[in-house]
């Protein structure tokens, strides 16, 4: 199952729409100031959009299946998916469950494509350090008792 176009502006209108854009509590503006948290410039309070609710999430409670995650936090398991395609979630080494890459088929840990497919894509060595949309291979074949789990990737 690959990750269309539709579902990827989907994804990113859904995930645009839902990023505070002004204060809760003085209507004020907002400035980003990292992983997912803003802070109003007028009286300081600070909100947070879903990526920072799911990196809290994770640091409380752990790695968890996107469902989990999901019920928990309020987030559409649709976003929860996107994210994991976008990079910004990972699976865990060693879970029972990875994501298919869109053009073989292999386990990859988050991304759209495998390391290998890339490099065929961009058809040179230098594609694959700068693409978004490479994910990474698990090091171990898929394990008993942590199915789906997710960590989060702090690096957008």
């Amino acid at each position: 199952m690959g990750y269309s176009k539709e579902e990827k502006k989907a994804f990113l209108k859904a995930f645009i729409e839902r990023k505070p854009v002004k204060c809760s509590k003085c209507k004020g503006k907002l400035k980003y100031i990292g992983g997912g948290y803003y802070e109003c410039y007028d009286c300081g309070n600070k909100e947070v959009d879903d990526f920072g609710k799911i990196k809290d999430f994770i640091e409380e409670y752990g790695p968890s299946p996107a469902i989990v995650i999901s019920e928990q936090t309020n987030i559409p398991i649709d976003l929860v998916n996107g994210m994991l395609r976008e990079g910004r979630l990972e699976i865990p080494e060693g879970s029972d469950v990875y994501i298919e890459c869109e053009s073989c088929g292999c386990s990859i840990r988050f991304g759209r494509y495998c390391p290998d497919c890339i490099k065929k894509r961009t058809n040179n060595l230098n594609g694959v350090f700068f693409n978004p949309e490479m994910g990474e291979k698990p090091q171990k074949a898929p394990k008993k008792g942590d199915s789906g789990k997710f960590y989060f990737l702090d690096h957008h």
